[in-house]
């Protein structure tokens, strides 16, 4: 890959990650929102390193062309001499069998994230990725506080699935109760996964948590639903072999909230 081309693929970047992270949300389906000032800043100096390259190499074109003048008014009878000395000299690598100053060709495929940046982001996490993603763990909680009395009550898929497996009071038993994820199909199945995702980063290191739903048909994967129910009876309330699961009463398709990576009640939504 020639010089021109590096510098090209430089401010592609940082270009496409302007875009993604400053003038779009699009950084928001692979990152956490507290990385986009990182995202943006970094944008900024891929471009800044590709206008310093391109203004670097102007700068050195004019010597070059010296050097080739001084050259061809040199003796023919010393120039191969000459020539070989210089080859040596400037560019030992080569005659070690190893040019170090050409990029791989593998470094091309760099330009497809950069490209895709700008022109066909990949899609966010969603139903696919939380059939593969690692469970995450419940935390262990030895105290409760009282729920309020609201019903149907909001709460997320940690708080019910905590309740359901850990509180030995049963609060939840016979509660109403409203939770807001989105639809990961079990195909033969009767039941569906109401499904988050969570990141601690970015995509790379996502993890998901599930409550099973039983008695409402499954919508379309990946579209997010507020549905309202009940405890589905299996296992011990209150112990771990109770099951995380909802008898579904209502389903509603609901807007994918802006903290679609945190297990956190749906707050100002965009679509």
């Amino acid at each position: 890959m020639r010089r021109p081309l590096q510098v090209t693929l430089l401010v592609l970047s940082g270009l496409g990650l302007l875009h993604a992270s400053l003038f779009t949300d699009l950084c928001l389906r692979y990152v956490k929102p507290s990385m986009r000032p990182m995202l943006v800043v970094s944008g900024f100096l891929l471009i800044l390193l590709g206008v310093a390259e391109a203004w670097s190499r102007a700068r050195q074109n004019p010597g070059v062309d010296e050097a080739h003048t001084g050259q061809d008014h040199m003796g023919e009878s010393h120039m191969g001499e000459s020539h070989m000395d210089q080859s040596h000299t400037e560019h030992p690598e080569e005659h070690m069998g190893h040019n170090h100053s050409k990029v791989p060709r593998v470094a091309w495929l760099l330009f497809l994230p950069a490209l895709s940046l700008l022109f066909y982001a990949p899609p966010a996490l969603g139903a696919y990725t939380a059939s593969r993603a690692a469970t995450k763990a419940v935390p262990v909680q030895d105290a409760f506080d009282p729920l309020p009395a609201t019903s149907p009550l909001p709460i997320t898929l940690t708080d019910f699935t905590t309740r359901v497996q850990q509180d030995r009071e049963r609060a939840i038993k016979g509660r109403t109760v409203q939770l807001t994820g989105f639809v990961t199909p079990d195909k033969g199945s009767t039941y569906w996964d109401l499904t988050r995702i969570m990141i601690s980063c970015c995509a790379a290191d996502a993890q998901s948590i599930k409550v099973r739903v039983y008695g409402i048909p499954a919508l379309a994967a990946n579209t997010w639903v507020t549905i309202t129910g009940t405890w589905h009876a299996s296992g011990t309330l209150g112990t771990s072999s109770a099951r995380a699961a909802l008898d579904g009463v209502t389903v509603e398709k609901v807007a994918k909230p802006v903290n679609a990576y945190q297990d956190a009640l749906p707050f100002a939504t965009s679509r």
